[in-house]
């Protein structure tokens, strides 16, 4: 009788325990990306406005989802002219692709506070599964605002050519491979 009453208990907690949702930071937070131009040199950018929802139920984050949106029109690589031909057909077609979009399907604990996270990445019209890595770089009471707060780094790399962009620029002008990380803080709700 006490192993069942004990095994309620351990179920109706877990069901009783809502979803935590955290919220990002927009101040401490960076989308930014990486290509190798002409093989001899590194060409880096950001998307400014972007967000990511966080959503867990488990304090080890091994049950974690997570939602990116970011506006293909935000992006900056310090040069307008460059940034101009981005958004166009050539490459992103912001016009009619505004949005890239990832959301999380799965993550596994690699080793303490390292995580792979598989979701699928929408480009250009496109819908891809891609591997991140993520680190869990902790948690602490913000003296500022008296909240919660976690860090998290995430990076990873993609094929451009998989989602069709920049086609017409072969791989020794513009690399294929595109690396992508991002600081991210978030404050519990």
């Amino acid at each position: 009788m006490k192993n069942i009453l004990i095994t309620i208990t351990l179920v109706l907690t877990t069901i009783l325990i809502p979803a935590q949702k955290l919220t990002l930071d927009p101040n401490h937070a960076k989308l930014k990306f990486d290509v190798t131009h002409m093989t001899i040199s590194t060409i880096d950018g950001e998307f400014k406005k972007f967000w990511v929802d966080l959503d867990f139920n488990n304090p080890d984050f091994s049950d974690v989802k997570f939602t990116v949106i970011s506006d293909i029109n935000s992006i900056d690589t310090g040069i307008e002219a460059r940034d101009k031909h981005l958004k166009s057909a050539d490459f992103f077609d912001a016009e009619k692709y505004p949005k890239l979009k990832f959301i999380s399907t799965s993550i596994i604990k690699e080793k303490k506070d390292n995580y792979e996270l598989k979701g699928n990445l929408t480009l250009h019209g496109i819908t891809k599964p891609v591997s991140l890595k993520v680190k869990y770089n902790g948690s602490i009471l913000n003296p500022m605002t008296n909240l919660k707060t976690y860090g998290f780094t995430i990076s990873g790399r993609f094929k451009r050519s998989d989602f069709e962009i920049g086609n017409n620029f072969p791989e020794n002008i513009v690399s294929d491979y595109v690396n992508i990380y991002s600081n991210l803080e978030f404050t519990a709700n």
